[in-house]
């Protein structure tokens, strides 16, 4: 393909790929050295040429190269456009979540109630695309241009009609998602997280709200959590913006929950919609917590919101499967005592978790968990308040620390919760929690969720929170799927 048609006013060179990360340069490529937070990708340019880089795109910086250089204000927009040019196919149906928490099962619920109405359907995000040929691991929430509009590429040829992605504020800032043909938008919530890549919460708020005022066509629906504190802030945006914007949740307008009854394995539900309580319906849906509830409640509002019936759709709630990583079920103790896993990695995301498993626990609720290094830091001893108010035994333990003290960490952690257990070994601390339980107890193993490694001083060791449960409870005697 010719570069002058991936950007216009570019040199008429043939390209034969795209990318910017100087490693997976071939003969051929175009490089986009892209200005990063921690790492200048001018500084691979050198190397991208010599692994066959016929034309570079950057920033309007000065410098000189043996290959054509474009020169962009908003190099990253331009990537964009660029990737969506060369891989020009999508699935017909393309439909993004934002919000601090959520997305995931949001996207993978979303997926699930389209494949149960016969559909060919996929989700992309941070468990990599899910797609009818099987998984594929992304690298990132929301990947590189390049990624998404290749990995979109392949899902449409394999005959994917409707795909629904995440949207992280990392993704929305840096024009990740432009080029893609949205039919539909969703807004979980906000709460704090990656303070350490916004200058404050205000930017990370208008990173969010770009998926609504920048990404959205005229028209197509906004769907917005009703109980969330943002409400009216992203419900204004919309507006502004010519969306329709449809509510769910306890108060959503829209589509909401009535009453909700917590069982073993799952929750009844009754649900209603449009303007009155004739339109109810009660369904057991398969997942305990509240908040997958919710999560589920907003995937099934996307569906309505672009047109599906609601019994179908509803329907489709019925049979949902947890989302790997996310409130998952590890196995029980001989004492039945449950395990499991989850992702919950800021402060809200751990307080919605110890919340939504208290209605389930009869006895005590212990939790195992750490703060990543590198990141936020102010949420740490946050986290500590929180499960010391909400869990009955806390034990602090590593999660990535990466290039900090690990010893530091916890102890910011322990200021919110200067009697709980420390810990610093994970597979340690997880056995330990296994080990406390009795009849009636359970054991929530929060922060990594699906990951399958530990990031220590750059070096990421192999390690499944989900594996590690499994071989502390063959140890005590215990069962798991």
């Amino acid at each position: 393909m010719k570069l002058d048609s991936l950007i216009p006013g570019a040199p008429a060179i043939e390209i034969t790929g795209i990318t910017a990360d100087s490693r997976k340069v071939k003969p051929g490529y175009l490089f986009a050295a892209l200005q990063g937070v921690a790492k200048d990708g001018r500084e691979y340019i050198d190397g991208a040429i010599k692994s066959g880089a016929v034309a570079i795109l950057t920033d309007a910086r000065p410098g000189t190269w043996s290959v054509p250089a474009i020169r962009a204000e908003e190099p990253r927009l331009t990537l964009a456009a660029a990737a969506a040019a060369f891989h020009p196919q999508q699935p017909g149906i393309v439909a993004a979540v934002t919000g601090t928490n959520g997305k995931s099962s949001t996207v993978d619920f979303l997926r699930q109630i389209w494949s149960s109405m016969g559909r060919k359907a996929a989700s992309m995000g941070t468990l990599g695309a899910i797609g009818p040929s099987g998984s594929v691991d992304l690298g990132h929430t929301t990947p590189d241009p390049v990624a998404i509009h290749a990995t979109l590429s392949q899902l449409a040829g394999e005959g994917v009609t409707h795909a629904a992605m995440e949207a992280s504020s990392h993704g929305l800032s840096q024009y990740r998602l432009h080029g893609v043909k949205l039919a539909a938008g969703a807004f979980t919530n906000l709460t704090q997280d990656h303070l350490d890549y916004h200058k404050d919460f205000d930017d990370y708020r208008r990173a969010k709200m770009k998926l609504f005022s920048d990404l959205l066509p005229k028209g197509a629906p906004a769907v917005i959590n009703a109980d969330s504190a943002e409400l009216e802030a992203f419900e204004a945006v919309a507006q502004k913006a010519g969306l329709a914007t449809f509510t769910v949740g306890w108060r959503g307008r829209d589509l909401r929950i009535s009453e909700a009854l917590p069982r073993g394995t799952g929750q009844d539900l009754v649900i209603q919609w449009g303007g009155g309580a004739t339109n109810e319906r009660k369904i057991h849906l398969p997942l305990i917590g509240e908040f997958q509830a919710l999560n589920a409640l907003c995937a099934a509002g996307i569906a309505m919101a672009l047109g599906d019936d609601v019994h179908k759709v509803l329907d489709g709630l019925t049979t949902l499967k947890g989302v790997h990583g996310r409130l998952e079920l590890v196995g029980q103790t001989a004492a039945k005592a449950p395990v499991f896993v989850d992702y919950a990695h800021t402060p809200d995301g751990l307080n919605v978790l110890l919340r939504a498993a208290r209605p389930h626990v009869r006895g005590k609720l212990i939790v195992v968990f750490g703060c990543g290094g590198d990141r936020d830091a102010t949420k740490r001893p946050i986290m500590g308040d929180v499960a010391r108010r909400l869990a009955d035994e806390v034990i602090v333990t590593d999660d990535n620390p990466r290039s900090e003290d690990p010893a530091l960490i916890r102890a910011a952690i322990r200021k919110g919760a200067p009697d709980a257990s420390e810990i610093g070994d994970r597979g340690s601390a997880i056995l330990e929690g296994v080990r406390r339980l009795k009849p009636g107890d359970a054991l929530l193993i929060a922060g990594k969720g699906h990951e399958t490694g530990q990031i220590v001083k750059g070096v990421t060791i192999p390690f499944s929170d989900f594996d590690v449960a499994k071989a502390a409870l063959d140890e005590v005697g215990g069962t798991h799927g």
